[in-house]
Parts: structure tokens; C-alpha cells; sequence
């Protein structure tokens, strides 16, 4: 395996750059066949080679949509009511057009540093991202999300560079 890249500027930048790049392998994967087992695999090792507490930048950049299960799941944690719950930390987001979580200056509101608050009870959304080991559906399906999270996500810009390797894809 490559090295793994951690450095948030730089996947920042690096991920800027291949947007274009990661557009087209997107419409490439949607066209050719390939394993998905093996790009799992290969998801699943690098996600293993990051400690995501170390970097955090998923809380501070990107918006956790709710599913209907963990209001009531989060409200219990926190014990308060359902309603109480989302008086407090939840609103509805327009563009995703689903509720969210609240978001402070700094990211989600149950950002501590680098830790959740919340970790054990967290929103399923936050339990399985960056979504490219788990998540519905293949991977070809889902990586219209990876594009903008490879220029904040270490773990989805290091697979997304891994799988194009692993594909053949031109770069």
C-alpha cells in the first residue's frame, strides 16, 4: 500500500486538485466492473491505519443528517425527551432536506477537541462514516459523497486514491 496521507492541508489541497479526477472516476467505477469486496478491503485497512480522533475533521466540516431512530436513541443518552431533544440540537437543513444536528462555531455541537460527547450513542450517519467500508448500497452508488469528503477526509481521499490504483483507472 502507498503511504497513507494525514496532513489535513494537504489532503485539502490534494483533494481540491483531484476533483475533477474524482468526478470521473466516479462515472468510471458507475461503467466498469470491478470487485467490490477488494475496494472494501482496501477501505477497511486504511481506515485501520488512521485514528479518526487525531483528526476529528468530519465533526468540524460536514453536516450529520438524523435518521428517525436517533432523536429518540440521543434524547434517552442524554435523558431528556424526544422533544427536548430537538428543541435543543436539532433543525432542519434545506439543501439535504432531512434534520440535522445543530452545528456550533466549531463544528458539531458535541465536539469536545477532538472527541464526541456522545460517541457511544452517536447518530448512525457518524457510526459508519466515511460510509466507504460500510454504507447502503455499493460503492459506485455512494461516491457522489466521496468527492467533497476526499479534500477533508484523510480515510476517503487515501481510498479513493488507493481504489484508483487498484481499478487502473487514467488518470
Amino acid at each position: 500500500m502507498a503511504v497513507v496521507i494525514t496532513d489535513l492541508v494537504q489532503i485539502r489541497r490534494l483533494g481540491e486538485n483531484a476533483r475533477d479526477e474524482n468526478f470521473r472516476f466516479r462515472s468510471f467505477l458507475k461503467t466498469h466492473k470491478y470487485n467490490e469486496l477488494r475496494l472494501r478491503r482496501i477501505a477497511q485497512d486504511i481506515e485501520e491505519d488512521i485514528d479518526c480522533t487525531q483528526c476529528a475533521n468530519c465533526c468540524r466540516v460536514a453536516i450529520v443528517p438524523l435518521k428517525e431512530r436517533d432523536i429518540p436513541k440521543l434524547a434517552k443518552a442524554l435523558r431528556m425527551s424526544p422533544t427536548q431533544f430537538a428543541e435543543r440540537y436539532v433543525e432542519y437543513n434545506e439543501e439535504e432536506g432531512c434534520d440535522v444536528l445543530k452545528r456550533a462555531e466549531t463544528g458539531c455541537v458535541f465536539l469536545s477537541g477532538n472527541e464526541c460527547t456522545i460517541y457511544d450513542d452517536r447518530p448512525s450517519n457518524c457510526v459508519s462514516f466515511p460510509h466507504v467500508v460500510k454504507g447502503e448500497g455499493p460503492i459506485s452508488t455512494r461516491m457522489w459523497q466521496f468527492v467533497d469528503r476526499a479534500s477533508y477526509c484523510p480515510i476517503v481521499y487515501n481510498a479513493m486514491e488507493a481504489w484508483k490504483d487498484e481499478t487502473r483507472f487514467k488518470r
